[in-house]
């Protein structure tokens, strides 16, 4: 992977986490309330995944992939009447399609593949740019954005996530199992904590913060009060 470069000086809070622990939601009102443009990381391999879908390619043909992930053309576009940043993939908005439990577990494979997160590495840092930016993923403050000012990490337990996921579905009209997101939710922590590159793990010195028993606005309460005194 290259080398973290130092010449920019534009503040970065990261803010990492398991699936579904709130990172997106409060990620998207950090970003709305200091006016600072919004990573989501997750998004990226998730979109990534849709791509090499699309493309026939499968996890186990890498060389493909990382061409795939080099040439990715993907943008994000900030939608105020849903308070969500929308993903687009040459120019077509795909969020629906990029956030199914299938989208996340394809996402999950992508990630663990060394030479795709090299491809995509540089690409996320390029969002480093004035005033600031906000990141969202499982890696921002240990591996992307090794020198944020802030970070923090959120999480929750499986059983909080798997349930707030099926409320998701539920407010959707879409059917699920709880017992199933549990299971599906506990095998992609396991994933992601036990991978050999970035594993999903609190940066050093990052504010760790659970959000199971918490409401979102508690939760953004304890985050936004703590960047606003490392930020100074």
């Amino acid at each position: 992977m290259s080398d973290f470069n130092d010449s920019n000086n534009a503040p970065v809070i990261t803010i990492d986490g398991p699936s579904g622990a709130g990172k997106g939601a409060i990620a998207y009102r950090l970003a709305q309330h200091f006016g600072w443009p919004l990573l989501d990381s997750g998004a990226i391999y998730r979109v990534l995944g849709l791509a090499a879908e699309r493309a026939g390619l499968s996890p186990a043909e890498v060389e493909p992939l990382v061409e795939l992930a080099t040439h990715l053309p993907l943008t994000f576009v900030a939608d105020d009447a849903s308070g969500e940043v929308v993903a687009n993939l040459d120019g077509q908005p795909v969020g629906d399609l990029i956030r199914t439990d299938e989208a996340g577990a394809r996402a999950s494979q992508y990630a663990s593949i060394p030479e795709v997160r090299a491809a995509l590495l540089q690409r996320q840092r390029d969002f480093q740019v004035a005033p600031g930016l906000v990141a969202d993923g499982r890696d921002m403050g240990t591996i992307v954005f090794p020198r944020a000012e802030v970070k923090i990490f959120l999480t929750a337990s499986a059983e909080t996530r798997a349930n707030r996921r099926f409320k998701q579905l539920k407010e959707k009209g879409i059917s699920a199992s709880l017992c199933a997101l549990l299971e599906s939710i506990k095998a992609r922590d396991e994933r992601d904590r036990t991978r050999s590159v970035a594993p999903l793990v609190p940066a050093e010195g990052a504010f760790v913060v659970d959000s199971s028993t918490l409401s979102i606005d508690e939760v953004f309460s304890q985050v936004v009060e703590y960047t606003k005194k490392k930020l100074g």
